[in-house]
């Protein structure tokens, strides 16, 4: 029997070449080819600044330190890994679990407005699985509220002309082998802010800044070797994108001919990318039935992710509204298989599968 992977990471010879020559050099830490990978990244999402942290957890808790939370309430989804909520919890802030929206599976303007009130200074949304925020929801910058956006899945996303990165105050990705694009593990914080950055570049290296450690800080470095592996990848990035965009094209055309599940929408005016194909069943107590057939027929498959309030570390954060949308989606979505080895006919076959067992 074939074996359908749920996600393959796009590796061919140029990466091991570009590593076996970092590790010729002799110089395997972060230096010069840490800073062309960050340059490449920055300049690809048309952002002023971008640095490299050692996972996109990581980059996340930079960013929250550099912001200085401490203390502070943190509006955040709650629709997302664990990763996002422990990031503000590192840095000593508050987590406000959100909503999200069923259909898009991201937090909207509108579900934030409705949590918002005058202490609120720092929001942070994750947009999920390749699909963008809706453009208003970062107005409420001119709010004086200052957005981190976990975009963890979302290196290549686009709404209207501009990426993901160069959209919110402080944009967090990750290069983790299920992403868009991989360096094993690793991410990065863009920014168009300077003071930031330079905050962000002090804390991930032990508090050091010029030739002195002046800040509060840790080590967040990503060595050269993950780095070369991450330029390798940015030459590709749309060539990934496009694969996953024609697939997500046959699974909807498919799809919509079944009833009982449903594809997330993609926001309006933009480029899902498509980093994981996720979709929800409308029917309960389906979910488990289906990964089962699928696993029986080697497909892999899992959940699109969590709802942070039914975790029980996350139990007794605080919320402001109901989380019903977001309790629904953990208990019914599912990631199909997405990467650039899939065939037509494993979308097929995955079709076929859904069907029967729905």
């Amino acid at each position: 029997m074939k074996k359908i992977f749920l996600s393959r990471p796009n590796i061919d010879s140029n990466e091991i070449i570009s590593t076996k020559k970092v590790l010729n050099s002799g110089f395997l830490t972060e230096g010069k080819v840490t800073q062309n990978f960050e340059n490449i990244v920055a300049k690809y999402v048309k952002a002023k600044h971008a640095i490299a942290t050692s996972s996109g957890t990581a980059a996340l808790h930079c960013a929250f330190e550099s912001l200085n939370i401490s203390g502070k309430k943190i509006l955040v989804s709650d629709f997302t890994f664990p990763a996002t909520v422990l990031a503000i919890e590192q840095a000593g802030g508050i987590p406000i679990l959100v909503d999200v929206e069923k259909e898009s599976m991201n937090i909207s303007r509108s579900l934030v407005e409705n949590s918002l009130d005058k202490d609120t200074e720092i929001i942070c949304p994750v947009s999920l699985f390749g699909n963008s925020l809706e453009n208003d929801f970062y107005r409420l910058q001119k709010k004086n509220v200052v957005i981190v956006e976990d975009a963890a899945t979302n290196l290549g996303t686009k709404l209207g002309t501009k990426y993901v990165g160069n959209l919110a105050d402080i944009t967090c990705f990750s290069f983790h082998p299920r992403k868009i694009i991989t360096t094993g593990e690793g991410g990065m914080v863009t920014t168009n802010k300077t003071k930031i950055m330079e905050k962000i570049r002090s804390f991930k290296f032990f508090g050091k800044k010029n030739s002195n450690f002046e800040n509060h800080g840790i080590n967040y470095k990503i060595s050269d070797i993950l780095s070369s592996i991450g330029i390798e990848q940015m030459k590709k990035i749309e060539q990934i994108i496009k694969k996953r965009i024609e697939l997500a094209k046959e699974y909807n055309e498919l799809l919509s001919k079944i009833d009982g599940i449903e594809s997330q929408i993609p926001s309006k005016d933009s480029r899902h990318t498509y980093q994981s194909f996720v979709c929800y069943l409308t029917k309960p107590n389906i979910r488990t039935k289906l990964i089962r057939n699928l696993k029986q027929n080697g497909i892999e498959s899992q959940i699109g992710t969590y709802a942070i309030h039914c975790l029980p570390k996350f139990k007794n954060c605080n919320r402001l509204t109901s989380l019903s949308n977001s309790e629904f989606l953990y208990q019914n979505s599912i990631s199909l298989p997405m990467h650039g080895e899939l065939s037509s006919n494993d979308v097929t076959l995955i079709c076929k599968i859904i069907k029967n067992s729905i």
